[in-house]
């Protein structure tokens, strides 16, 4: 076995590489703090939906199924766990994935919300230009538990 660095030289590494996994850490406190009770209930929406996104951007239909509540209700009967395979199918076809969310639009009345906006999604191998774009027009119903806003029903509809 070899060493890279000599003894001296890894301390400013670890260092930083230790400074690092503490903001890493402080960032994720502060989005759970965001999502489950800080701020008014529009604010955790908010960042429901940017947890969502990201999950998709990740790559991560488990992070993505957990934005979904138990009983989620999407086109043509889509579920919980057909969204989730959804997901993993898009992941599993496309390298890079990534989702843009324009003008939304948030209606929140208790512990129930509606959000409309356009989204832009687009998959592909890397390159340039995406293999597959698709721009959609997109209502979502969510409800909030303990805290904690779960999309309950999602509906879209192609807008090219």
């Amino acid at each position: 076995m070899f060493t890279l660095f000599a003894i001296d030289r890894t301390q400013p590494l670890r260092s930083a590489a230790r400074a690092g996994a503490r903001m890493g850490w402080l960032a994720a406190a502060l989005l759970a703090l965001a999502a489950c009770g800080g701020g008014s209930p529009e604010q955790r929406l908010r960042a429901s939906m940017t947890q969502l996104q990201d999950a998709i951007q990740a790559r991560d239909a488990k992070a993505v199924r957990a934005q979904l509540a138990d009983d989620f209700v999407g086109p043509q009967g889509l579920d919980r766990e057909g969204a989730r395979r959804l997901a993993a199918a898009s992941f599993l076809r496309y390298r890079d994935v990534w989702v843009r969310v324009a003008a939304p639009r948030f209606e929140v009345k208790g512990d129930r919300a509606t959000v409309e906006f356009e989204a832009a999604l687009g998959g592909g191998a890397g390159n340039a230009l995406p293999e597959a774009a698709q721009l959609y027009r997109v209502r979502t119903g969510w409800r909030e538990r303990d805290g904690e806003w779960r999309m309950i029903s999602a509906e879209w509809t192609p807008r090219l």
